[in-house]
Parts: C-alpha cells; structure tokens; sequence
C-alpha cells in the first residue's frame, strides 16, 4: 500500500472522521456530515482519487492570550482530510527523523515533555560545568507568518517526493492562501512547522555539536560553556535561516547560565544545590491573576457561570502544578475565594 493509499483508504478515512468530529468549533458542520457519514467519506475519497479535491475557504478569528494572534480554520471535511494524511502519513513519518528535542506536536511529547527536557540539560550541563557557561536562548520573528509556501514544498518533496500524490495533497493545503505564511488553524501546518525548522535542529545538533539544544515550535536555546562559541553558533543559525526567509526577532540574546532562562511560560534556573527550579514568568503569573481575578467577579455578578470559570481555572492550576508554583496557587486560591464567598461585584456594577 503506497502512502497515498493509506490516506484514501476507507477505513482510515472513517477514523479520521471520528476524530475529527471530536474537535471544538465543528458542531454544525460535523452535523450535516455526520447525517451521511458512509457517503461523506466515499466523496471524499472519490474527489481525492480524480483528483478534485480542493480545500475550502477558511474561518478567521483573533486569540488573545498569550499574544494576539490571528487563526484560520478549515471546514469539517478538511480537517477529516488533514486527520488521514497527518495521522497515517505525515507525522508517522517525521517522527522517525526528528531529533528527541524537537518537543512540539508529537505523540508523547508537548510542554511538558519540553520543559522536563530543559530541566534534566540544565542539571546535565550543571554536573560538568557549574555555572560556568551561557544559554543563547532564540526566538523567531513571525514564524508561522513567514514561511515560504516554495520553501516548504522543496522540503515536502524531499521526505515525501517518493509519492506525488502525497505532494500534490500537501501542496494544496501550503497554497490554500495567498502570499507567504500558512494558518495557525490548520492540523497539518503544526506538522510542516516543525518539518520546516528539521535542517536547522540538525546543523546545530550535528554540524554545530550542541549537546543542550531544545525547540518547541519557533522557540530554542543552546546551553554550552563558551559564550564565543555561542556567538558563532549565532552568526550559522541567522545565516541558515535567511535561506528560509525567516530572521530571529530582538528577544534572542546569549546570557549567563546562572541566570536561568524562559521558555514555554516558565523560568528554569539551577539552584546552588544543583536542583532545578521552574516557576511561572512574572508576566504570566500578573496576567494569570488579573485574569482569574475578572473571571472571579463575573461568576459573583452572576454573568458568567461557575462551572465554565472552574474548568478554565482547574486547566491553569495544574498547568502551573508542573512547576515550583505552590505559593502562587495558595494565594490566587485565597483572592478568589474571597471574591466568591463575599459576592465582589464587577467594577462596573459598583455604586
């Protein structure tokens, strides 16, 4: 069975269709596919097969946290596509070519697999050198704004060039929309993200010997004892980047190992017993409480329901659970207790 076939074949079709009618945003348009799912499926893959298929327009709308973003979503019967190819080719696939510390998007891998990563390198790097070195911690400008559709299909064909139906189907959702970038929305487009960053992971595990590397999505950081070095490992990642039309934006810098470093919403530094300590950015932690703090009120002014602020607020405990952070949780516990027991109106309804 070619790649391609296991996309189109029947059974994987229908799974991803099961799959797919578990994602949030889709109730309708799952509902209408649902009515005929046997005969939804069958016309996907016959408009797969002669080739006919062609994504439809997107839905967008603006996130707000951590930063404003804009999201394209595709329709229902995209994404049950996406489902069948990402599921059975694509990410199967790459995972077997990633290295381990591309954390982002994979089975058995996320946040936290990426942060418990920064923190065994830290401990490692600790043992050899104390806090004898430095950290060039990278972030890059507008990553998924700036991809370049050419770009990426050179890159698709060169894992996948083996199956042109493969191509072509990749090729369609990297040309769904005009001008260079491709949408945050889209299922696939977490896979070809970190696809498109796959050469630089290797020139600078590889080519560069960086032992203490870690990347999640666009944001990376080299641990190594010389700063000078750094500097050039600097100078090689601007260059390979620019041949992706990408550049880092002005976080990135090179700094001293001692002084920890931030990445995926925590600050990990290394105490002077050699223990890792990770705990929520100050300007995640502001932001957090304000947040609950809003929400809090609007449950005690009875215009947002309880339940609704519990799975939000539950989500953020233990996401910060996985850090240093039982002295936040006390205390954000004690202000919205104290809003919820005494009914603290919303600042606009106050006399």
């Amino acid at each position: 069975m070619t790649e391609f076939e296991k996309v189109i074949d029947f059974n994987n079709m229908y799974r991803a269709f099961r799959r797919a009618k578990c994602g949030k945003g889709y109730k309708k348009s799952s509902a209408r596919f649902n009515l005929t799912a046997l005969d939804g499926v069958n016309a996907l893959i016959a408009q797969l097969k002669d080739k006919t298929y062609r994504v439809s327009d997107y839905n967008e709308f603006k996130v707000y946290e951590p930063k404003e973003r804009v999201i394209q979503t595709t329709s229902f019967k995209d994404k049950v596509i996406q489902h069948s190819l990402c599921d059975n080719v694509i990410m199967p696939r790459l995972q077997r070519v990633f290295i381990r510390d591309n954390c982002a998007g994979q089975k058995g891998k996320g946040t936290l697999f990426g942060l418990d990563r920064l923190s065994e390198q830290m401990v490692q790097f600790h043992k050899r050198y104390g806090f004898r070195g430095y950290i060039l911690k990278c972030d890059i400008a507008k990553f998924f704004y700036n991809i370049s559709h050419e770009q990426l299909k050179d890159i698709v064909a060169h894992y996948f060039g083996s199956d042109p139906d493969i191509c072509w189907l990749c090729n369609l959702f990297i040309d769904s929309t005009q001008g260079k970038g491709i949408p945050l929305g889209n299922q696939i487009n977490q896979g070809f993200a970190l696809l498109y960053l796959d050469g630089m992971d290797k020139v600078i595990k590889y080519e560069l010997g960086i032992e203490y590397y870690g990347r999640y999505m666009d944001d990376f950081y080299l641990i190594h004892p010389s700063k000078a070095y750094l500097r050039h490992c600097l100078e090689v990642i601007t260059e390979y980047l620019e041949t992706l039309d990408l550049t880092l934006n002005g976080k990135t810098q090179i700094f001293p190992f001692k002084n920890g470093v931030n990445y995926l919403g925590f600050h990990t530094h290394i105490a002077s017993s050699g223990k890792p300590i990770r705990r929520l950015k100050n300007q995640n932690k502001r932001n957090a409480q304000k947040k609950f703090v809003r929400m809090a009120k609007l449950v005690a002014a009875g215009k947002l329901p309880e339940e609704k602020f519990s799975a939000s607020y539950n989500a953020w405990k233990n996401h910060i659970s996985h850090g240093n952070c039982y002295g936040l949780g006390e205390a954000t516990d004690k202000k919205i207790s104290e809003i919820l027991k005494n009914n603290i109106p919303t600042t606009e309804e106050r006399p």
